[in-house]
């Protein structure tokens, strides 16, 4: 908290001081913001920079400065908007592309170390060897016990063909295993699929990203082309991040009728007021025709479950509610996350970027779901036991300076009956538990939707969710525009 509120304090100070009497500068806020320049406040910002320069124990860069001071004004006004300097800007295009460099694996933390969940095929942890369930205790020579998962995934990410050495941990070995691994651009399919047996198939989108659709349709095509007698299918969305809206777009209109609204936006702008429909302008691909086009047409009516749980946020969030507001899908899992933001690039300069939250999203019927997320129709938890690790995450309602729920006012409210002496049971509970392989043997959450499908008992969620008493509308209040911007 302190370090936001020092960044807020250093506003784009040295860039203030030379042009705060400028009458141009003043002219050009005015025609942006529709609003005159707050002068005697960019004054006082300038003085601060000046002070800076001048007392500060040490030489500070400029460049510094006005860095970190965008990046405090951008990141006070909310969890998602933040200021994008080379390194992240090139980490969001590579992350929407479906590609970035490093060794090529799935991994998470297991008793303080980085677990292989799976080595991704031809990659360059896959040929030197990795496997799942090594543990990885080392990273060059800096142990990863005391590392968050995040910091340990930075270190293994760096620039194309740089080595770097790992020191592994394997079951079946006496001794660890030192294993030098050569960086390299990894492409990743978001989509992942099986059929679970004979009738009933399992459909994954781990992050929606541009090539989403096009993998999607691959998937559904070779799930058909292997059991064209499908009965049942399992959208899982569990701890989908999000990613760009044109894939989500595109994963509903995989399985809803052409033409109909499947999310609308509102925000200040006028082409932030848009409404988005299920068809190929609005969720374009990189292909000449529509892959979605050569779908079986059983796909539009298999009868499906859609697994979700509060890692399940954004993009995840629209293609869920979307399936619901039409009953086309059965949604099954706990609550989702509940950011119902959009979020727009606004590119600075070739490699500095903002994103700026924008607008809101709407499902079809017209719901909200910002800091109140989706609800499930049948709750069902991760486990026969409870909700694990998942009971433990935090929620959009948790957040700081999170924005509020327009529609419905009593969106943000959380059960905090008994909360600490749940946390402390669940995390005894989980200490115990290996990390959960969606679509595993083990996959609870899973089984209950096969059965669901099949027409046999299902083990719903003791726990109750605090839901609203106030029924969202039907419309959104303003009348989007219809066009197909594309906001990342």
């Amino acid at each position: 908290m302190s370090s936001k509120f020092k960044n807020f304090g250093l506003i784009s100070l040295g860039m203030i001081a030379g042009v705060v009497g400028s009458m141009q500068f003043d002219a050009m806020a005015q025609k942006n913001a529709g609003a005159p320049l707050p002068v005697d406040e960019l004054r006082q910002l300038a003085d601060v920079f000046g002070l800076i320069k001048s007392d500060y124990v040490e030489n500070v860069e400029d460049k510094k400065l006005l860095t970190e001071a965008i990046s405090g004004m951008v990141a006070s006004l909310d969890p998602h908007s933040a200021y994008l300097d080379k390194k992240a800007f090139k980490e969001l295009r590579e992350g929407t592309q479906g590609k970035f460099v490093g060794l090529g694996i799935e991994v998470g933390m297991e008793d303080g170390y980085v677990k292989v969940i799976s080595p991704i095929e031809d990659s360059p942890a896959y040929k030197a060897g990795l496997k799942a369930g090594d543990l990885i205790t080392r990273l060059d020579s800096t142990p990863v016990k005391g590392m968050t998962l995040d910091e340990a995934v930075k270190r293994m990410r760096g620039e194309p063909q740089t080595k770097i050495t790992l020191t592994v941990a394997r079951k079946e070995e006496d001794k660890p295993l030192l294993i030098t691994i050569v960086r390299q651009e990894i492409r990743v399919q978001s989509v992942k699929s099986k059929v679970i047996e004979p009738g009933y198939a399992w459909l994954r989108v781990a992050q929606f990203q541009e090539p989403t659709v096009e993998d999607l349709a691959r998937k559904l095509s070779a799930i058909y082309a292997q059991d064209p007698n499908i009965k049942g299918l399992v959208l899982d969305l569990r701890n989908d991040p999000g990613g760009v809206l044109p894939g989500a777009i595109g994963v509903s209109a995989a399985f809803l009728p052409k033409d109909v609204a499947v999310v609308s936006t509102n925000g200040q702008l006028p082409d932030s007021k848009a409404t988005f429909y299920a068809r190929r302008e609005f969720y374009g691909t990189r292909s000449l025709g529509d892959p979605l086009s050569k779908l079986p047409d059983a796909v539009k009516n298999v009868k499906m479950v859609v697994l979700v749980n509060s890692g399940s946020a954004s993009a995840s969030e629209i293609v869920a509610g979307a399936l619901q507001d039409y009953k086309r899908a059965t949604i099954m899992g706990t609550q989702t996350f509940g950011k119902g933001s959009v979020q727009t690039i606004r590119q600075l300069s070739a490699d500095t970027a903002v994103k700026l939250t924008t607008a809101r999203y709407y499902t079809p019927n017209g719901r909200s779901i910002q800091a109140k997320g989706i609800v499930p129709d049948l709750m069902v938890d991760e486990t026969a036991e409870g909700d694990g690790l998942n009971g433990l995450r935090l929620r959009e309602a948790d957040l700081t300076k999170h924005l509020t729920n327009d529609k419905d006012k009593e969106a943000e409210v959380r059960n905090k009956v008994d909360e600490l002496e749940e946390e402390q049971r669940l995390a005894a509970l989980d200490k115990k538990r290996k990390p959960l392989e969606f679509g595993g043997k083990d996959d609870f959450q899973l089984a209950q939707a096969i059965n669901y499908l099949k027409g046999l008992p299902v083990q719903v969620a003791k726990a109750k969710v605090v839901e609203s008493k106030k029924e969202p509308s039907i419309n959104d209040p303003e009348d989007p525009k219809k066009n197909g911007d594309t906001k990342k």
